[in-house]
């Protein structure tokens, strides 16, 4: 598994690395770990003063004051990581790097905002879900999770989006312990029951509690047979919970007090959008506290 680190020095960059050195499976399965430090760029009239020498010495200097400490720690646990100095928009040159290294999966730290202030993890990690489309697993908890088994669970609606975070999970399993613990999710509808009044103006509803079941059964089954056939394909089980209500709310709750990781599938939209994930993504994202892991099919 090819993963790449971006990291500033901050808390947050911190929380991403001690995910990993806590992947006693992931560690013995010999990953190729990158680590990648962004610089603002020098302007150009500060640079043409420099020299190019100079400047490319303080690039690299100003990056490996982050990436040794960052080095050692990975090496401490087992991991041999290989560093990236970078300078220009830090979003850019992440999405860029990975693309370059074909990463399988980008590890970030982010903050995290509330929804309605339209960046939900904070300005590098947004910009990097907007312009790349590789995995990203956004660790947001205060410490990493204890043990090697994660419990993770898997949002799935049926859709390829669903399905792309399941055979991610499948094929990158090393990620979540030797004997991780999944579960696949979907929320069905609540059917509220509409009601229509009779002769005598008094509201009958329209839907027989039965009905609403079957309706809810159907839902549920549509949603996660594809999902479990690839799992009884790989010969691995997998647990399923049914939820009712609004999706995003749902799987977030349940999350925080079931999870150690949550994977999504999204669509994603490009940089000029104000949403980069979808809407019932975006939705779990701003109410998620649990590392989120974001598939995109």
């Amino acid at each position: 598994m090819r993963i790449l680190v971006p990291l500033d020095g901050s808390d947050y960059s911190r929380r991403a690395l001690s995910f990993l050195t806590t992947r006693s499976t992931l560690i013995g399965a010999s990953p190729e770990v990158h680590l990648v430090n962004v610089q603002p760029t020098i302007s150009a009239p500060a640079a043409a003063q420099l020299g190019r020498a100079l400047t490319r010495r303080i690039y690299e200097g100003e990056a490996e004051a982050v990436l040794a400490p960052a080095r050692k720690k990975l090496a401490k646990a087992g991991i041999e990581a290989q560093t990236h100095a970078e300078n220009g928009h830090a979003a850019e040159r992440i999405a860029a790097v990975a693309d370059e290294l074909k990463a399988d999966l980008i590890v970030l730290g982010a903050h995290g905002y509330a929804e309605f202030k339209g960046l939900l993890f904070g300005s590098v990690t947004h910009g990097v879900l907007a312009r790349s489309k590789r995995p990203v697993l956004v660790v947001r908890g205060l410490a990493a999770p204890r043990g090697d088994l994660l419990r993770t669970g898997i949002a799935v609606d049926g859709s390829k989006f669903g399905l792309a975070a399941v055979k991610f999970a499948l094929r990158h399993r090393s990620l979540f312990g030797a004997k991780a613990r999944m579960t696949l999710i979907h929320v069905v509808p609540d059917f509220v029951m509409p009601v229509m009044a009779d002769l005598g103006g008094v509201a009958v509803p329209t839907f027989t509690e039965q009905e609403i079941k079957r309706l809810q059964d159907r839902d549920f089954e549509k949603a996660v047979d594809p999902a479990r056939r690839l799992f009884e394909k790989a010969n691995v089980h997998a647990d399923e919970v049914r939820l009712t209500g609004m999706p995003g709310d749902q799987v977030a709750a349940y999350a925080k007090k079931n999870l150690d990781v949550l994977l999504v599938g999204s669509h994603g939209y490009g940089g000029f959008k104000t949403v980069v994930l979808g809407s019932v993504a975006t939705r779990i994202a701003a109410k998620c506290e649990t590392p989120l892991l974001i598939v995109r099919a």
